[in-house]
């Protein structure tokens, strides 16, 4: 058996791991420009930029605890591996973006496993599968949630608005006032919210003592916080629009609205973070 040290192990002992990931490197670097592309270029994709720091940071966080750690090769990795690499080949041949990028954490999982073994991956696991996260979704499966969310946030938003007495129409995902109209479009489902908050709710799930469930409670309750903070920025330009126009909805205002609701639901998460950890006995927290 090796330990797995990262400031004293020899040279000998790095390079295949190092020969490996360049290897690893070089076969996916086709996927690598479209997915940088589309996190720069599509909105709902940006928050993956991030993902790859984040993993990173808490990788490297884990330092202290690998150097102890047993490391020996797994038979599993390499399994994994060829199957990612098989499942890889076939996805990029046939064009299929998600699944090309899907392969490429997953073999990435398979080299640490079969490198290193189990005792390192336990380490690194919440790293390692956070990669996911960087992963845009496919554009079918976008397309088919996002249309009902459409609709639920038109339906309540409307409803809201008729409780503060404000006369609105509702048709579709159209909400017509006495001078204007707005459109809750695609963008404004709340998906982009969703996926954001789940990501950010996995973090906050990490830190977090693991007592009975409170983790999954805490992933678990980006959904309703996301819905909940994306209904409030549409009711919110509603009220607007029926004050001084539709042009609130647009432009700048329209930005800077979602910077503000994301901030206000950041906010909400934070109180349930901190309530969770609260329901924790010191005895027995971590």
């Amino acid at each position: 058996m090796r330990r797995f040290h990262i400031v004293t192990a020899s040279c000998a002992h790095w390079w295949p791991s190092l020969i490996l990931l360049a290897l690893w490197f070089a076969a996916f670097y086709p996927v690598f420009p479209d997915l940088v592309g589309t996190w720069f270029e599509d909105s709902n994709n940006s928050h993956g930029v991030l993902v790859p720091l984040i993993s990173a940071y808490f990788a490297w966080q884990r330092r202290e605890e690998l150097s102890g750690v047993e490391a020996k090769s797994s038979l599993l990795g390499a399994g994994l591996l060829c199957i990612s690499l098989a499942l890889y080949i076939v996805s990029y041949a046939g064009a299929i973006a998600f699944g090309a990028r899907a392969m490429m954490v997953a073999s990435l999982i398979g080299l640490v496993l079969f490198n290193f073994g189990f005792g390192v991956f336990s380490v690194v696991a919440f790293p390692l599968c956070y990669l996911f996260f960087m992963i845009p979704v496919p554009l079918s499966a976008y397309t088919f949630f996002a249309f009902p969310l459409q609709l639920f946030a038109t339906d309540v938003s409307a409803f809201l608005l008729r409780t503060l007495t404000i006369p609105v129409l509702k048709e579709g995902n159209m909400l017509y006032f006495a001078q204007t109209q707005l459109e809750v479009v695609e963008a404004c489902s709340g998906l982009r919210s969703i996926m954001s908050f789940i990501m950010l709710s996995c973090l906050f799930a990490y830190m977090m003592a693991p007592f009975r469930g409170r983790r999954s409670i805490m992933i678990l309750s980006s959904i309703p916080l996301a819905l909940f903070a994306n209904i409030v920025r549409i009711t919110g330009t509603g009220v607007l629009a029926h004050f001084f126009g539709g042009e609130v909805a647009d432009g700048f205002m329209h930005d800077f609205s979602g910077l503000v609701v994301f901030a206000f639901g950041f906010v909400l998460m934070m109180v349930v973070y901190n309530r969770l950890e609260r329901s924790i006995p010191k005895d027995n927290a971590p």
